[in-house]
């Protein structure tokens, strides 16, 4: 098992490499991704920040009550901080695990509570340069933060 927070490009495949074992019958990937809408806005990127240590320790004790609860230890994590493009790898999960239902519901598992639990904040660019926070959501859509707004400085 390992998790990981980056600031550099995440390479999917290669978790997917990390948690493969003779053992296991099925593996699973979730990548997340930076999109170009969020709730009707257009979307030009998008900044990552988090509370390192304590995002760790707590995307660890996820990815721990995963291979606990569906009893498997093939798990890696990463989530990317900094500035995304459009189409960036912001998260990627592999589970392996020698039944697929497992797979699948140890990985829906950590994505869900890592979207509840880790102090990682994410705060989109819009095309009329406005940057807003986006708060997660229990359902899994993201919402935009009321509480803080702000125009970015026009380019030039």
């Amino acid at each position: 098992m390992r998790i990981a927070i980056v600031d550099s490009p995440i390479n999917p495949a290669a978790l997917l490499e990390e948690v493969a074992a003779l053992r296991n019958g099925a593996s699973v990937l979730f990548v997340g991704t930076v999109r170009e809408m969020n709730e009707g806005a257009e979307v030009t990127g998008l900044d990552y920040s988090a509370y390192g240590a304590m995002a760790d320790r707590e995307i660890r004790s996820i990815a721990e009550e995963a291979a606990s609860r569906w009893a498997t230890t093939d798990i890696a994590v990463e989530h990317r901080i900094g500035s995304l493009a459009l189409g960036d790898t912001s998260v990627a999960i592999a589970v392996a695990h020698p039944h697929r239902a497992q797979a699948f519901e140890a990985a829906r598992y950590v994505i869900e509570e890592l979207k509840k639990r880790a102090p990682i904040w994410k705060r989109e660019h819009y095309v009329d340069g406005r940057l807003e926070w986006v708060e997660n959501r229990a359902d899994g859509r993201d919402r935009k933060a009321e509480s803080e707004r702000q125009r970015a400085p026009a380019s030039t």
